[in-house]
């Protein structure tokens, strides 16, 4: 946003003056220490490097959403594509276990675009059982940020899971 703007302000500016709903970060997990201090900074927030796999699901408060980006180098076809044989696309597996933990209603990751054909297909057939395993139905979709006032073209996926039986749409 615009510097001394709010993130209210922000949000409208980006809709076009409709009203998004209020949602508090009540959690944030990142083991980079550059990118924590740009999301502390950016945000007014004063976070620590944490690392994913140390995080007790009961530890953290209580909360609506989980929204996550695993890392993507293991998927990438800029990287080695070592998927699930690299320790960082095992991430993933990590925000499985504090979803089943802590049942959110809505769980929203997102990765880049080959997530769906790495490893012919077998990688995003592995998180989709593993999402149905902890009790969410999922749907996806790949979105370019071009077409949402970013200037460039950039394809990432977003994989939407909703916790079976909870409703999750207004109608």
């Amino acid at each position: 946003g615009k510097e001394g703007e709010s993130r209210r302000e922000f949000s409208d500016r980006w809709r076009g003056g409709k009203r998004l709903p209020n949602f508090k970060c009540v959690y944030y997990c990142e083991i980079d220490k550059n990118a924590v201090q740009t999301y502390n900074k950016n945000f007014k927030e004063n976070w620590e490097p944490s690392d994913a796999r140390r995080i007790e699901p009961q530890s953290i408060p209580n909360f609506d959403i989980l929204c996550v980006g695993f890392p993507c180098q293991s998927f990438s076809l800029a990287g080695k594509r070592l998927g699930f044989q690299d320790t960082r696309g095992t991430l993933f597996f990590e925000i499985a276990r504090i979803a089943q933990a802590r049942q959110p209603r809505l769980l929203i990751q997102e990765n880049v675009k080959n997530l769906i054909g790495h490893d012919d297909g077998r990688t995003f057939k592995t998180i989709l059982s593993t999402l149905d395993e902890v009790g969410y139905d999922a749907e996806w979709e790949v979105l370019n940020s071009k077409h949402f006032g970013v200037p460039q073209h950039r394809e990432r996926i977003f994989i939407i899971g909703h916790l079976r039986g909870e409703p999750w749409r207004e109608v």
